[in-house]
């Protein structure tokens, strides 16, 4: 009884030990297994064929990868349990069983192939398969021994759908088609995840035999192969008699086609910042319309020789662009269509002209129905000129916006200070104006200054979002004003960051801190604090509702000169805001509309540069603006933008567009801000006190005790007074003042513009020519006195032009009125040999 008790306990100290000794095996070997991944590890890094996909997931262009292979990556969602079922029933039916290495396949395998003196049968697992896919090797035992490594390499690092995701991914279909994604565009056109029984099926015999089974070559064999498994499924139940009947009757007549190749200048742009799979916000129906649209407009304006054209089409409400056309033909190597109209950098004309004029209202500077001077300027140097080369006296805001008249656009931004305007449109992501900063003069708004056609449509689309802008999104992957990212939302500040570029002022676009004007920051209303990064309320504060309100109004009007003189089918346009422009030398015409759907941008010219005569935005860029509208927004319900709660009526003077004084007679209903609009009343009409027979006029200083009366005179701005001149336009000017009055004048001299002050004239010293004297004075003032270095140089009437052949050197030029007041500027001369 003693030796039984012995012997019981001996086996289980045996059994003991035995245990201790396999664990300590084990364990050593998975130590072993996680050194030599640590020294070892596995090769897992593919590179994939960058696809593009449109916003339902259909690929419409896709690019080859370094080794030139179609190599296109399967998601996760792209596998559709069809897919799984049948390539885990063909390839590796323990799949999801198996530690990555089958040991009973292995064994017979092993068997039958010792049996029968040859390999007959292999017991490689979908895992192992991922793993000489990975590493292609010579099939030897040492390799296959290495195979089993990395499969257990596969199986420790990702999990089981992403290895069959691998799988599908690398798995050869002849020729340079790689993954059952680039197999199923190519053969069938369609993704993975639409395809049939019969065509999974069909696809997934050809991998054992890629040479010899190719689609659009040996079809039959592929069928008769696809057939084998269909009825070997029937008998083992895997799928229903209906489903292998239908698979079974279905056709083969599938062949190689070729990889959709659209969008090629939103693709080619795309593909620079990474990825493998790009979902793009194009709606591909819309996309191929305007495509057709600007290759068919184009046509049609070669004889002209005028030969490009680029849109983008941008929702408003999401702010994604649906279509993007670089140019007329991306194939047309002649005219160079493989350039990307809608990225480079061209002068935008007139287009910035909405911006500044909002913006002068926010200042306070403007309402609609102010006046402005349209007479011959002169800003050191700088003399813009309108388009007709014509002035025009007095102008409203609206009317000289709805012309787009140059030179109150030119006098607006001098009022505003043009660093403002170069600051908003850093906030709207303008590079090249952020990067000219310092170089950029009152010219720029005239279109001295570079724009793409991506920047100004993004820009007219705050028109349309109250004044906000938010950053126009490309892929599905960004958010309206932000890009997902693995921690939440990334800016558009520091998206605009990642891709290496931030505005010299330091001022970030959406979402960054305001500027000094008290606009530039995020508006506290939305309740975005600073990321900018949420869909439709947020986005960056450029215009007030009140000043979008303003601008959509006027540029909704359709009495315009820059409506399209050929264009005759208004009948179904959708209602619309739009503004033209023309760069100098008519080598860019542009055109920009909105309404409450869709922001679309136009431009017209050629690549090459060359300026065309009939180019002009009105007559060549709006009809094919107005062609898109139609086309994308035929149905348009008619709906317009409201007046906001911070816009008010009032009724002002026709002659200033400020409130009436006890004066004025003629008044106008105009739009404005309270508390920010100019509330001064209007200072059109002077009353003065004149002799009787009207020759004299008096201060209250000099006003004698009777023989006078008092009569109202227009008040004329030394400008007007030089305009009515010119174009001999009768005008009442006040009488001389009474040479006997003592009261000394200080304000209102004489404004010397001619000379420039400042400059440097050089003068032919063999022909030297004279130098013009010219001022522009008061309506009170009769004659002027100029001198030259101090010395009395001739008298002459207000307005009349004197000249004079200058010393070299600094020379001053003085211009004393009849009044007393007087003026000094300075310029040097300089004698050269011309």
């Amino acid at each position: 009884m003693n030796k039984g008790i012995v012997k019981r306990g001996g086996n289980k100290n045996l059994l003991k030990r035995l245990g201790r000794r396999l664990l300590v095996g084990v364990a050593g070997v998975f130590l072993l297994f996680l050194l030599l991944n640590r020294l070892f590890p596995l090769p897992d890094r593919i590179e994939y064929s960058t696809i593009v996909v449109d916003n339902k997931g259909e690929v419409i262009h896709a690019f080859l990868t370094h080794d030139q292979q179609w190599r296109m990556k399967t998601g996760l969602n792209e596998i559709s349990p069809l897919l799984r079922k049948i390539i885990v029933e063909k390839e590796d039916r323990y799949f999801y069983y198996h530690p990555g290495v089958n040991p009973l396949a292995m064994l017979r395998a092993l068997g039958r192939n010792i049996l029968r003196m040859r390999r007959t049968s292999g017991a490689s697992t979908i895992t192992m398969q991922v793993a000489r896919a990975l590493e292609p090797k010579r099939r030897t035992y040492w390799n296959k021994l290495v195979e089993v490594f990395r499969a257990f390499q596969l199986e420790w690092k990702y999990s089981k759908d992403e290895i069959l995701q691998l799988y599908l991914n690398k798995v050869p279909y002849g020729g340079n088609i790689q993954g059952v994604k680039s197999a199923s565009i190519l053969y069938f056109s369609k993704n993975p995840d639409h395809l049939s029984l019969a065509e999974i099926t069909a696809l997934s015999v050809i991998p054992n035999r890629p040479s010899t089974l190719v689609i659009g070559e040996h079809n039959d064999r592929i069928v008769a192969e696809r057939n084998k498994w269909l009825r070997r499924w029937a008998r083992e139940k895997v799928f229903t008699s209906k489903e292998i009947e239908d698979a079974l009757a279905e056709p083969l007549v599938a062949t190689r086609g070729v990889v959709p190749a659209l969008i090629p200048h939103l693709a080619l742009k795309l593909k620079k910042g990474g990825g493998d799979i790009i979902h793009t916000t194009i709606d591909l129906n819309t996309q191929l319309k305007i495509e057709k649209l600007v290759k068919d407009y184009s046509r049609t304006l070669a004889l002209s020789n005028i030969r490009n054209a680029a849109v983008i089409v941008l929702d408003n409400q999401t702010h994604r662009v649906v279509s993007y056309v670089g140019s007329a033909d991306f194939h047309d190597s002649a005219d160079g269509g493989q350039v990307n109209g809608a990225a480079a950098v061209r002068q935008p004309g007139s287009t910035l002209k909405p911006l500044l004029y909002g913006l002068c209202i926010d200042a306070g500077l403007l309402t609609p129905k102010m006046t402005i001077t349209d007479v011959p300027v002169n800003f050191e140097g700088y003399a813009p000129e309108n388009y007709d080369q014509k002035f025009n006296g007095y102008v409203t805001m609206d009317y000289a916006l709805g012309h787009s008249l140059n030179i109150p656009a030119v006098k607006s931004l001098r009022a505003l200070g043009k660093d403002v305007l170069i600051r908003k449109l850093a906030l709207c992501g303008f590079r090249q104006v952020d990067k000219d900063r310092n170089k950029l003069g009152l010219s720029m708004i005239l279109g001295g200054c570079g724009a793409t056609l991506e920047e100004m449509t993004g820009l007219y689309s705050v028109f349309a979002n109250e004044g906000r802008w938010v950053r126009p999104v490309y892929t599905t992957d960004d958010t309206a004003g932000g890009v997902e990212t693995a921690g939440g939302v990334e800016t558009a500040a520091s998206a605009t960051l990642r891709n290496g570029w931030r505005p010299k002022s330091g001022v970030i676009p959406a979402g960054g801190s305001g500027g000094a004007d008290g606009q530039d920051g995020q508006d506290g209303q939305d309740g975005q604090g600073g990321s900018g990064g949420q869909r439709g309320a947020g986005g960056q504060r450029i215009l007030s509702p009140a000043a979008t309100f303003m601008i959509n109004d006027i540029l909704s009007k359709v009495n315009r000169p820059d409506f399209p003189v050929n264009w005759t089918s208004t009948v179904h346009l959708p209602k619309i805001a739009w503004k033209t422009g023309t760069s100098y030398g008519r080598r860019d015409a542009w055109s920009i509309g909105y309404n409450k759907r869709f922001t679309v941008g136009v431009w017209v010219g050629n690549f090459s540069g060359v300026g065309v005569p009939e180019l002009s935005g009105a007559n060549v860029a709006t009809p094919l603006l107005f062609t898109v509208f139609n086309t994308i927004d035929y149905d348009d319900d008619g709906s317009w933008f409201s007046q906001p709660a911070d816009c008010d009526i009032r009724m002002v003077c026709t002659e200033t567009g400020l409130p009436p004084a006890e004066f004025c007679s003629h008044l106008v209903t105009d739009y404005f801000i309270p508390l920010v609009s100019p509330t001064r009343k209007c200072d059109n009409m002077q009353e003065v006190f004149v002799s009787p027979d009207e020759k004299m006029s008096y201060c209250r200083m000099c006003l004698p005790e009777s023989g006078y009366k008092k009569k109202l005179y227009k008040v004329v701005p030394p400008e007007m007074r030089d305009y009515y001149i010119a174009n001999k336009m009768a005008y009442t000017p006040i009488p001389p003042h009474n040479p006997m009055c003592e009261k000394v004048f200080l304000e209102g001299g004489p404004a010397v513009i001619s000379p420039a002050n400042g400059s440097e004239y050089l003068i032919n010293r063999k022909d030297p020519e004279p130098l013009q004297l010219r001022c522009r004075v008061g309506n009170d003032v009769g004659k002027v006195y100029w001198y030259i270095n101090d010395r009395f140089y001739k008298a002459g009437d207000a307005g009349t032009r004197e000249f004079f052949i200058p010393t070299e050197g600094p020379v001053k030029i003085s211009c004393t009125d009849d009044k007393g007041r007087n003026r000094n500027v300075w310029i040097r001369v300089k004698y050269v040999n011309l």
